[in-house]
């Protein structure tokens, strides 16, 4: 479970070059930093009251448990309720979950937004949003939990939450100078396919320990379904764009294995292995043909935190009550299987519907309140110089040196040549 919590918290760097390729260079080291800065802030978040007011047994909407304030009386050798791993390691394991989630949004307001303005963000986010909705998904009295909404590792709680997030915000801030005029292409599509790799590696450890060790072969499961879900997911958005655009591209890909991770996230100790393919397929399709939504509706997703993670967890959370096979983490079954209940179903839109409305209400009022007192938006003219300099008196790439390569190796040798031709004149 340490090994698995080390995986997760590797996902947020992973995340951090996903989403610092997809932008211009001019803000790259910013989207480098809005991502990093959440392994800080909610670090200490979590020690101080956020494990205390998730995890611990209150009441559906909110936990508590005094003890475990900055961590001050926990045992070295208690044990989590049930399982045979030590609190303060289900404690760090969960910590990654909540570090990842505010950094997912960042993706959507890339460009515009001021550093210090998104770290409160985070700060306000992960206290009234992502604490209490984990603690009703994962939370031993958490109302869903309790009704019985299945989600395996955060299909609601850290990808519907996230997306639904950054769509409150970016309705608050409004668009990029420039959008839809300007090309707003990735400046490194290598990064990218770096930080795909490092978040499907690492999400391993974010759905298989989940299960948190137990040897029930669910954990198992979990794993297999990951990787199929991807595969499937990476194919079917590759075959949607080649069909719909005439190309296979590498941000393609990359984004398509992201869909089906965020798919299986919650499906994939509920579905089989054939399950987890079509869980995968539909979120790949689904996924391609969302990121399109933001040219016709208007809302500037800048690297489509809303069409992959939040449209991808609900399909992978809703997918559930028609491929769940009663055979996996419960006996719960969906409306393929078993005695063909919808009850599932329902069950899992009632969870996807309270997150969302949730995360997407609240959301926009911490940056409607955020932008009216210490202003959420860089200046145009920052922005359009770059938010990287602006921020952070910094650039990602210095170009001002000879370069690399045979052009770098060709002018380093004229330097040579011409400092030793100096130094034969001096003699």
């Amino acid at each position: 479970m340490l090994i698995c919590s080390a995986l997760v918290l590797l996902m947020t760097p992973g995340l951090a070059f996903f989403y610092g390729g997809m932008v211009r260079v001019k803000s790259t080291l910013n989207m480098l930093m809005m991502s990093f800065v959440s392994l800080g802030i909610v670090t200490i978040l979590w020690v101080l009251y956020g494990f205390s007011l998730a995890f611990g047994t209150s009441n559906g909407l909110i936990g508590f448990n005094s003890h475990w304030l900055g961590l001050s009386d926990i045992g070295l050798t208690e044990l989590w309720d049930g399982y045979t791993i030590p609190i303060f390691v289900f404690m760090v394991f969960q910590l990654m979950f909540a570090i990842i989630t505010p950094a997912l949004i960042s993706g959507a307001l890339a460009d515009r937004v001021k550093f210090s303005a998104w770290s409160l963000f985070v700060v306000l986010w992960v206290t009234i949003v992502y604490v209490p909705v984990a603690h009703w998904v994962w939370g031993a009295d958490g109302w869903a939990y309790k009704l019985g909404v299945i989600d395996f590792a955060g299909g609601t709680a850290v990808h519907i939450n996230a997306g639904a997030a950054a769509l409150g915000v970016i309705l608050v801030i409004g668009k990029r100078v420039g959008f839809k005029k300007d090309p707003m292409r990735p400046h490194s599509l290598p990064l990218v396919m770096l930080g795909a790799g490092l978040l499907w590696f690492g999400w391993f450890g974010f759905n298989a320990g989940s299960w948190l060790g137990n040897d029930d072969g669910v954990g198992a499961l979990m794993f297999v379904n990951t990787q199929v879900a991807t595969a499937a997911a990476m194919l079917a958005w590759l075959a949607y764009e080649k069909i719909r655009h005439g190309a296979f591209t590498t941000l393609g890909a990359a984004s398509g294995a992201v869909a089906g991770l965020v798919a299986i996230t919650p499906s994939g100790g509920a579905v089989s292995p054939l399950g987890a393919i079509a869980v995968g397929a539909i979120a790949g399709v689904a996924c391609a043909a969302a990121v399109g939504l933001k040219f016709r509706f208007g809302y500037d997703d800048s690297l489509d935190v809303v069409g992959v993670h939040m449209v991808g967890g609900i399909i992978g959370s809703l997918l559930i009550g028609f491929f769940a096979t009663g055979k996996g983490q419960s006996a719960a079954t969906g409306v393929l299987y078993g005695d063909h209940s919808w009850t599932q179903l329902w069950k899992q839109c009632a969870g996807v519907g309270a997150v969302l409305a949730y995360s997407l209400v609240v959301s926009a009022v911490l940056a409607f309140l955020l932008d009216r007192t210490i202003g959420m938006r860089v200046t145009e003219d920052e922005e359009i110089s770059g938010i990287d300099q602006a921020e952070h008196a910094e650039t990602a790439y210095d170009f001002s040196g000879a370069g690399g390569g045979v052009i770098g190796s060709v002018a380093a040798s004229a330097a040579a040549a011409q400092t030793k031709q100096t130094k034969r004149v001096d003699a």
